[in-house]
């Protein structure tokens, strides 16, 4: 039977009992972690958010022994120093408590898998107890940092002069990027509002209102396919500032990032986390101090590397060879570039050897990203070259090849001849794969970069027009603006992405402030005048009265946290995650609902077969 907690009062927590506590009587209180009898004495682990602590009991009381784990329990004790070997890998090893009172307050059932690190637990058992997952300390700790870095980034942005300012999670909805969660009325009939995919529009309002600097930790949402960084609601660190350029906007976000990794690190050593992983973050962290981020172009990014966010953690750049192929006697290469394709590789320092059942792998690992097939040329150590494509050119055009793509003996070269859009996808996902393969990548290195000039629009050919590669309020480079009509892809973007390690943490752009840019840009996209004011209306008509220049960025905070952390995925970094097809495990969620809730909303459902 449970019992009260009435008379008593938690005097600490568990892993905050120390040698300075020796003979002093405290008052804790947590799950029981685990039960060990021996010789009449039982020894039991009492954990809460802070660790674990060991309870030797002596006396008569036989609940010592028969607790179950994971049961909530309370106990008074006596701090003394460990009778035993004292355990170095406990914050709390050189001491036990020696109880005068136990209080059971909530007995547990046997639970679905044991709780504690390194389980080897099916996923969606742990996401639908995910309430028992989240007392395992490796979660814990990632949780719990989440929330300290939040805390290090509303020191600075308010020590900046940012005003953390809520927007609205109720708004109309502006269907231009991702889909929209919609919310049905009861007061409105038909009508629907949308759960915010960012808060765009509403902080450029703020920047009319004369707010100069707002940020906010905003929930987002973007109904979407999952990936492992990928969820359908997600929080953004999201800010905007006016009166600025993009050097302001870089210079006070690399000093904020700076600022976390500089004191990220005692937070991450009082949490427990690997003295590696710690270590990266302060060695990134001095990096930054003293030579600031690298900025790279988005051309640049992606012709060396295949991707607007490239991982800078080891080389391989991909290498143009466009030119030094043309004329050749190789259809597939010249056949891409008659039809204004490009032909790229790759140099595997080492890798002359590679058995061509690895080289076929790595073609199958072309294809699934557009690539028709994968050319190579292997070097073999002892200097003979064995080609997929030598019988169709001469030895001349072969080691010119060779020679443009800095070949020596041992090495292997990997070439992909199609659209540029196709070969740099290809060449890049290769890249990653050989990077992570061969062992180039240390992963307790923290690499940022900056990539910037981003192109204005980019092709669908699903929509059949020009599309904003960021969104439609994105400034254009002014010394291509001059172009939007004859040449509209050339036009440059004021945009900027923050990169760290491969992947995008954070994006954001110069904003358009001026009438005729804006309306010029809404028809390049292929609103009427009609749509625009239907949709934007509202920033339109708040932009005739006075709006400053302005600009802004938003990080994505659970992949930024993943990435810190040293996880796999935001799903362990975010206390109640969905799963890849959006849906609760352990709320089950989403649910039907009965038939009065869909009267009320005016609402019918209809299934297509």
């Amino acid at each position: 039977m449970a019992e009260s907690m009435k008379g008593l009062k938690r005097t600490c927590r568990c892993a905050e009992v120390t040698e300075e506590y020796v003979g002093k009587t405290v008052t804790l209180m947590g799950w029981v972690a685990a039960v060990r009898n021996k010789g009449g004495i039982a020894f039991v682990v009492l954990r809460d958010r802070s660790g674990i602590v060991q309870i030797v009991a002596e006396d008569a009381d036989p609940r010592w022994g028969s607790l179950k784990p994971e049961s909530a329990i309370a106990v008074v004790g006596t701090v003394q120093k460990r009778a035993g070997a004292v355990n170095p890998n406990m914050k709390t090893g050189t001491i036990e408590i020696v109880p005068t009172e136990l209080r059971v307050l909530s007995t547990a059932q046997t639970p679905p898998f044991e709780v504690k690190d390194g389980i080897d637990t099916r996923e969606d058992l742990r996401l639908k107890y995910r309430y028992l997952d989240l007392r395992r300390p490796e979660l814990q700790k990632k949780i719990i940092l989440r929330a300290r870095v939040v805390q290090l980034i509303r020191d600075f942005m308010s020590a900046e002069g940012f005003l953390d300012i809520e927007t609205p999670n109720l708004i109309g909805s502006t269907p231009e990027g991702a889909r929209d969660y919609l919310v049905p009325s009861r007061v409105h009939p038909g009508c629907f509002y949308a759960l915010p995919q960012s808060p765009q529009l509403l902080k450029q309002l703020l920047m009319c209102s004369g707010f100069d600097r707002y940020y906010q930790v905003a929930r987002c949402f973007r109904d979407e396919d999952l990936r492992a960084d990928r969820q359908p609601e997600f929080t953004q660190v999201d800010m905007e500032l006016s009166f600025v350029d993009q050097d302001d906007v870089i210079d006070v976000n690399t000093r904020l990032l700076t600022f976390l990794l500089q004191k990220m690190p005692a937070i991450m050593e009082e949490l427990g986390f690997d003295a590696e992983l710690i270590a990266g973050i302060r060695n990134a962290a001095a990096d930054l101090s003293e030579n600031g981020i690298e900025r790279i172009a988005w051309q640049e990014a992606m012709d060396l590397y295949g991707s607007d966010k490239p991982d800078l953690r080891f080389g391989m750049p991909i290498k143009d060879v466009s030119e030094t192929v043309r004329g050749c006697g190789f259809g597939v290469f010249t056949g891409a570039l008659e039809n204004k394709g490009t032909v790229r590789g790759l140099t595997v320092k080492g890798q002359g050897d590679m058995p061509r059942k690895k080289i076929d792998k790595l073609t199958e690992t072309a294809k699934t990203y557009g690539a028709k097939g994968l050319a190579y040329i292997a070097i073999h150590s002892d200097g003979e070259i064995k080609s997929s494509f030598s019988k169709f050119m001469t030895e001349e055009e072969m080691q010119a090849l060779i020679a443009a793509m800095g070949g020596e003996n041992g090495d292997l070269l990997l070439f992909a001849a199609d659209s540029f859009r196709v070969v740099c996808a290809s060449l890049g996902a290769l890249r990653l794969k050989l990077g992570e393969d061969l062992g180039m990548i240390d992963h307790n290195r923290f690499r940022f970069v900056w990539v910037v000039d981003f192109p204005l629009l980019e092709w669908s050919d699903e929509e059949g027009r020009f599309m904003a590669m960021h969104h439609p309020f994105t400034m254009p480079n002014e010394d291509d603006w001059k172009n939007i009509d004859s040449d509209p892809g050339s036009v440059r973007a004021q945009a900027y992405d923050i990169v760290l390690n491969g992947c995008e943490i954070g994006g954001g752009s110069i904003r358009i402030h001026m009438d005729d840019v804006q309306e010029k840009m809404l028809e390049v996209l292929g609103f009427s005048h009609e749509r625009a004011e239907e949709q934007f209306g509202f920033l339109l008509t708040a932009f005739k009265y006075g709006v400053p220049p302005h600009a802004g960025l938003a990080y994505g905070l659970d992949r930024l946290i993943m990435l810190f952390s040293g996880s796999e995925s935001i799903r362990d970094v975010i206390a109640f995650p969905k799963v890849k097809d959006a849906s609760d495990l352990m709320m089950k969620a989403p649910s039907k609902v009965d038939d009065k809730q869909l009267e009320e909303l005016s609402l019918q459902i209809k299934i297509e077969e």
